[in-house]
């Protein structure tokens, strides 16, 4: 395939991507039988998109069987399990169509959030199909956001969170890095880039995790159960561009029960 044939294409799947992130949605309950009652919020790393295996009733929000609160409601039986997170949510979302099933009863909550505040998809149209100059600008504008504006949205997930559900245990979840250095891949990305799209996750994860401390909540850190497992490393838990579109940039089910399921486990 020609470079330009080859560019073509990437820049399609990517678009397409970027457009498959971009719905938010409502909430799948279930009853369970003892424990806890949970409630799974946050963005597409928590609904599962990547991993396979959607509740077709969720729609575009694409929540999987395969997702972290689900493989951890499956093994933990809690009381009530309300699943709300949906694919392309961001902090408004989050605020507007996720918190319903929040109570004074609900004893545990999840959530990753703040990825598509910061423009994440934008950012990684732009890596792609822009160059190393271009990335690096669009990973800029988004570093500043993550500094500038992105705590004040995230304290108002937070208070509303706590507000709806004071006595919750609350686990905030955080992104892993994208890509290992010098590794596997032979196109794509710079290595600067590349670079800079894993100082970016970083920065997102620094920020919120001192968010949700100051608020009270556990932070869950991914980063060292997907060391090893990033784009480029060989033994991928997240998937690079691909099909189904929106599957691109997203934790595959390895990602989900490998990196995500023993971070939240734990911090549960």
């Amino acid at each position: 395939m020609k470079l330009s044939r080859f560019t073509a294409t990437l820049g399609a799947f990517v678009v397409g991507a970027v457009l498959a992130l971009t719905g938010a949605g409502a909430a799948h309950a279930t009853g369970q039988s003892a424990g806890p009652a949970y409630v799974a919020l946050g963005d597409s790393y928590s609904s599962g998109v990547g991993a396979g295996s959607y509740d077709s009733a969720s729609g575009s929000c694409k929540r999987s069987t395969k997702a972290y609160p689900a493989l951890w409601a499956a093994a933990h039986s809690p009381s009530s399990f309300a699943f709300t997170a949906c694919s392309g949510a961001k902090t408004g979302d989050v605020l507007s169509g996720q918190l319903g099933p929040l109570n004074s009863g609900t004893g545990l909550v999840s959530i990753s959030i703040g990825g598509n505040d910061a423009g994440f998809a934008s950012v990684m149209t732009t890596c792609a199909l822009s160059g190393e100059s271009g990335c690096l600008t669009a990973v800029a504008n988004a570093r500043t956001y993550a500094e500038n504006t992105l705590p004040g949205k995230l304290d108002q997930v937070y208070d509303a969170i706590s507000a709806k559900a004071p006595s919750a245990h609350v686990v905030v979840l955080g992104y892993p890095r994208f890509y290992k250095l010098n590794g596997s891949c032979l196109l794509g990305l710079s290595e600067a880039s590349r670079a800079a799209i894993n100082n970016a996750a970083d920065l997102l994860n620094s920020v919120t995790a001192k968010r949700a401390a100051d608020h009270g909540f556990a932070f869950g850190d991914v980063t060292p159960t997907f060391t090893g497992h990033e784009i480029c490393s060989g033994s991928a838990w997240l998937n690079s561009v691909t099909f189904p579109i929106e599957d691109s940039y997203h934790p595959t089910a390895a990602g989900q029960s490998g990196g995500y399921l023993p971070v939240f486990t734990s911090a549960a």
